[in-house]
């Protein structure tokens, strides 16, 4: 059997996601999935890669997000999640590079993270994020004006997703808020709700909302919608005075594809199916869902499931293929029968990771990504309230 077979993902030509390209109207935000499924690498290649990192030995920390292609993670040094990934970074003071095969955003907050001797290299700078790339560092800033005219800006703390980038970190820290994960979210706000009356939450509404909501009990009435794109964010003061959750208009483009539908059809189609999302889904996909949780919980859910389960996973592809193989003795599926990645993850291949290596082990530092040391300063304020988190 195949691994499109076992996960019962129909082979069609809409294979790799392709953002802001005509229209799925699946989807929130237009896009298309034309395409093959990313080409296995010249065997060449991998010979290539391991000399290199042979050359650099400890030089070198290379680290791999849970979405990033099998012929990447098999030279990642630690796997895991942004934020993981970027505190086994800084816990490796004696490599002089460290390479993250993720996304942009994920590369700042290494470099944060690590000391002023160490260099961030990211493969391709193309790597981005498109739920990052929703809310601008000027768009946020215009929010808390609209928030300061509604009377409303002194009580609201800001909570980021750490899928943000290092200038909405920084805004965070700028006004005494905290960065959160698909973990902590909840931990991240109670403790907002015990400094404020309100929480602007950057730039996923959707684990706002989930969490708001399902995890704490806040009515969805409370809950508002900032769009960056209407005059004041499409609110009026009265709405911005009413809410307790005021959030950003921003989504992953690939949980964004998940549908109640899908969950629905995979209900039929599997009798006893339990169905396993990620927080980043649509609140009626997380309502409808049996678990909800970050990457690591989904991971550590299926280790912990007994033989003979049927799970369906409503989370990036490349993952749910690699749960599928280490797990052969329970059904795995992905909850959608579109075959979709995550575009800018697979960015990172192994010709721009050899080509990354190659050139380090050269002398010849390529990507590096460098974070100026006053966003720094305040980005870093919000990670370290995080961390101490109660």
């Amino acid at each position: 059997m195949t691994t499109t077979e076992t996960l019962d993902v129909q082979p069609t030509p809409l294979a790799l996601l392709l953002l802001g390209r005509e229209s799925d109207p699946r989807s929130e935000r237009g896009v298309d999935c034309p395409g093959d499924l990313p080409a296995p690498s010249d065997p060449d290649l991998v010979e290539r890669a391991r000399a290199a990192k042979a050359r650099l030995g400890e030089k070198v920390f290379i680290l791999g997000h849970h979405y990033q292609r099998d012929e990447v993670i098999e030279f990642a040094d630690v796997t895991g999640d942004s934020f993981k990934l970027a505190r086994d970074a800084a816990a490796r003071p004696e490599a002089e590079y460290i390479v993250f095969c993720g996304v942009h955003f994920m590369a700042e907050s290494a470099d944060i993270l690590t000391s002023a001797r160490q260099q961030v290299i990211l493969p391709d700078l193309a790597a981005g994020c498109s739920m990052a790339d929703m809310a601008s560092a000027e768009q946020v800033a215009e929010c808390w004006d609209v928030l300061a005219d509604a009377g409303v800006a002194d009580v609201t703390v800001p909570v980021s997703y750490m899928n943000s980038s290092a200038d909405i970190k920084a805004f965070t820290g700028r006004h005494g808020g905290t960065i959160c994960t698909s973990s902590n979210a909840q931990r991240a706000l109670e403790w907002a709700f015990s400094q404020g009356e309100k929480v602007l939450f950057l730039p996923d509404q959707h684990l706002g909302r989930n969490t708001a909501v399902r995890d704490m009990g806040i009515a969805l009435e409370d809950c508002v919608v900032y769009n960056p794109h209407k005059p004041n964010g499409g609110l009026t003061p009265e709405q911005l005075r009413d809410a307790r959750m005021i959030l950003w208009r921003g989504h992953c483009s690939v949980h964004g594809r998940f549908s109640l539908e899908s969950v629905e059809d995979v209900r039929a189609r599997i009798p006893g199916v339990n169905v396993l999302v990620h927080p980043e889904c649509k609140h009626e996909v997380v309502t409808a869902a049996d678990h909800v949780g970050s990457t690591e919980y989904i991971i550590k859910m299926l280790d912990a499931a007994p033989a003979g389960s049927s799970w369906a996973i409503g989370t990036e592809l490349n993952l749910v293929r690699r749960l599928a193989k280490a797990h052969p003795d329970k059904q795995i599926v992905f909850l959608d029968k579109t075959v979709c990645f995550c575009s800018t993850m697979n960015r990172i291949d192994l010709p721009h990771l050899v080509w990354a290596l190659e050139s380090l082990a050269d002398g010849k530092p390529v990507n590096r990504i460098e974070v100026d040391a006053e966003t720094e300063h305040f980005a870093k304020l919000a990670l370290e309230q995080m961390l101490a988190l109660p």
